[in-house]
């Protein structure tokens, strides 16, 4: 067989295959949590601050996770063992919701969740990436992203049928969410094969850090200033709740807000193929700069658009698109940014940055909507999407310096 006659379908391998399948069931898994928690959190008699508190502090730790993850595993081998033990860890931790009654086991139960999920994320990123010709990165990236949200369709539906079904029995339905879980855990261990690679010589964390080059570390700062602006998306949820539930009802004002959070993750699915495709063949900087343009913008919809069913639609679409570009491109983009080496350290660094980003907006937002309102806590988000988007432009038109 020719190369040429190879070359289209060599990207999508085994592992790219196994991964995607682990990420679509561990994300099954996750999100029926993750769906279900504001109005399980609602059945406590807790507000928008303390979910805040719940995503920035597990988001905060999966940071840390993350960080040290990257560094250790370009040490190792063999990076996959590494992978499954966090996998298993999410899918227990994600269980364990079930046995929540007060918000601080929701927190524990979450953070320990998340810290597995720290822990595998550079390590996937790494074996797909390592999977992979430099020229399919975005493809591989976007297949991964697809995967993902395909269990983020999958798991708030599944959340939305059997939440009735169950007579909103949330110990039964948290339990669950162990069939999926395991399910990623057997495709990571029995299905992805790690290519043979010589471990990185040590030095240390310091050493590790100023080898990565220059640019990458500039395209850290803009995404970590996009971060500390990028709320976790239960916060949708809740916001769709809160504005319909006096017309509505509550019952049915979470129906929607979870039938929107579907379509949002619909929207995230469809465009991260898409955006991987756009990688592999126009500028990745000015294609992500582009796509924290857009969260601006869903921002202002929130500040900005009268609240009813339709204009809620409009800005879970926005946010669903956004975030398929944000993902797909800023790993893609950081892949190509690195040596083959520093993948382990560089997506570590990455997901450590966005995790930062994550427990500080999350925080932020949640007690400012809290304190002050709708309009200065999204304000505030809008303004570091802007930021953010500024900035990864500038870089990617001085890309010749």
């Amino acid at each position: 067989m020719s190369r040429g006659s190879a070359k289209p379908a060599a990207w999508l391998n085994r592992t790219v295959l196994g991964i995607g399948l682990a990420s679509l069931f561990s994300d099954w898994s996750h999100e029926i949590a993750t769906t279900l928690m504001p109005a399980f959190l609602a059945t406590m008699g807790v507000a928008a601050a303390w979910l805040g508190l719940i995503e920035g502090i597990s988001d905060g730790l999966s940071s840390f996770a993350k960080m040290a993850s990257g560094f250790y595993t370009d040490r190792l081998r063999q990076r996959k063992p590494i992978a499954v033990a966090g996998y298993l860890v999410t899918a227990a931790g994600t269980a364990a919701f079930g046995l929540a009654t007060s918000p601080w086991h929701v927190l524990l139960a979450r953070a320990f969740a998340w810290f597995g999920r720290g822990v595998r994320t550079p390590v996937r990123k790494a074996l797909l990436a390592g999977s992979v010709t430099k020229e399919t990165y975005g493809r591989a990236f976007g297949f991964e992203r697809m995967m993902d949200t395909l269990g983020a369709i999958v798991g708030p539906a599944t959340a939305f049928f059997l939440l009735a079904a169950l007579n909103q029995h949330y110990p039964t339905l948290f339990a669950l969410t162990l069939v999926p879980g395991l399910a990623a855990v057997a495709l990571i261990a029995f299905v992805v094969k790690e290519k043979d690679r010589t471990p990185v010589s040590h030095i240390s964390f310091g050493e590790s850090l100023r080898a990565l080059p220059i640019r990458f570390r500039e395209f850290l700062v803009a995404v970590g200033l996009f971060g500390a602006g990028d709320f976790a998306h239960t916060m949708l949820i809740l916001f769709a709740t809160e504005k319909l539930t006096p017309s509505l009802g509550a019952a049915k004002a979470v129906s929607i807000a979870t039938g929107l959070y579907v379509v949002h993750n619909i929207l995230y699915a469809s465009f991260s193929m898409f955006a991987g495709w756009l990688a592999d063949r126009f500028n990745k900087g000015r294609l992500l700069a582009a796509g924290y343009f857009v969260a601006a913008l869903m921002a202002l919809a929130i500040i900005l658009l009268p609240t009813t069913v339709w204009t809620l639609t409009l800005v879970f679409i926005i946010g669903g698109i956004y975030v398929a570009v944000e993902e797909t491109l800023e790993d893609s983009f950081c892949a190509e940014l690195v040596t083959e080496e520093q993948h382990g350290m560089a997506f570590g660094t990455l997901a450590t940055v966005n995790g930062v980003g994550d427990f500080v907006s999350s925080l932020v937002v949640g007690l400012l909507w809290s304190a002050a309102g709708i309009a200065l806590a999204f304000g505030y988000s809008a303004v570091l999407f802007t930021i953010g988007g500024i900035m990864v432009f500038r870089l990617t038109a001085t890309r010749a310096r």
